[in-house]
């Protein structure tokens, strides 16, 4: 085993180091001077390597619908034995410039297996192709869309980028008659100061680092990142009231973790329900290692556990 540095040589266990690095291993030397369509090939080599399969009794379809700029695809998951009980309208990671409907497929297919709910997966427009604000338009499009065809409860998630998108489109409802029953947001990057807080004390933390965020916000906007934008960062909103009920999960050992506290404390503070979780030892990206990592497993399951409380209208907090 390589020498660890400090302070996660103690803080991560085996399980997640072998996670760490059977990762790494798919991102040689030269990685960082590729190119976003190399960058892409290395994202979707690494999802489909911990790709879990599907698990049986879950139907899946492809369509899309009308968006802003063309058709948003969408990637549906039911269960075939039951009637669904709720939705899950999902967001993939992957810093708004990698992902897609395939990068997410077992992970959605899992939270529909065990809530009994539809997951609707929605493959958003990448930067820098597309910037600032074509992630959230077509999110906030996909909602709109899928919440006024149906009188199903419908819970946002959605994770890394994808958390953000979720939040964003949480927040542009707030006042709407079609609003989300909650939101479960699993390592989010909801847009604090990256010279301050855990952007610092873990600026070099395996698998995400500070620099990395820079540099996806900066591709997805063009250059320089807006301020006072909450469609790009939900934590430069005015007001957190009328946010739906939000569960964050972070991982303690990520740059983002700072984001999850922050964010609920706000929203508690204007009256809301909101409660963040942070995984000890666990590192960006660890939706991955949910088979791996028992940690990891024991965090899938309250996400789970959450979604399915909120899409109730029960609190789990």
């Amino acid at each position: 085993m390589s020498l660890r540095p400090a302070p996660y040589d103690t803080l991560i266990d085996a399980e997640t180091w072998a996670f760490v690095d059977a990762s790494a291993a798919h991102y040689g030397e030269d990685a960082a001077a590729l190119d976003v369509a190399g960058q892409r090939r290395l994202y979707d080599g690494l999802c489909r390597a911990f790709d879990a399969g599907r698990p049986s009794g879950v139907a899946v379809e492809d369509s899309a619908i009308a968006g802003p700029a063309g058709p948003i695809p969408l990637r549906s998951y039911m269960r075939s034995s039951a009637e669904p009980l709720g939705i899950v309208l999902y967001y993939h990671g992957g810093g708004y410039v990698l992902g897609g409907l395939d990068s997410h497929d077992s992970i959605c297919a899992e939270i529909c297996a065990t809530t009994g709910y539809t997951v609707i997966s929605v493959d958003y427009r990448l930067a820098p192709e597309h910037r600032h604000p074509a992630q959230f338009e077509d999110a906030l499009a996909a909602f709109r869309a899928i919440a006024g065809a149906s009188s199903l409860p419908l819970v946002l998630a959605g994770d890394s980028a994808g958390g953000n998108l979720a939040a964003a489109v949480s927040w542009a409802t707030r006042t709407d008659l079609l609003k989300p029953a909650g939101q479960v947001l699993i390592y989010p990057a909801l847009g604090a100061d990256l010279t301050r807080g855990t952007f610092v004390t873990h600026a070099n933390a395996p698998m995400l680092t500070t620099a990395d965020m820079r540099l996806y916000d900066e591709l997805r906007a063009g250059g320089t990142p807006p301020t006072g934008d909450p469609s790009f960062t939900p934590l430069a909103a005015d007001t957190y009231a009328g946010l739906p009920p939000t569960l964050v999960f972070t991982a303690e050992c990520d740059p983002l973790s700072g984001d999850g506290p922050v964010y609920c404390a706000r929203i508690t503070e204007a009256g809301g329900q909101a409660r963040c979780i942070e995984e000890k030892g666990l590192v960006h990206g660890y939706l991955r290692a949910r088979h791996s990592v028992a940690r990891a497993r024991d965090s899938f399951g309250r996400i789970v556990d959450g979604i399915a409380a909120l899409g109730r209208g029960n609190w789990p907090g």
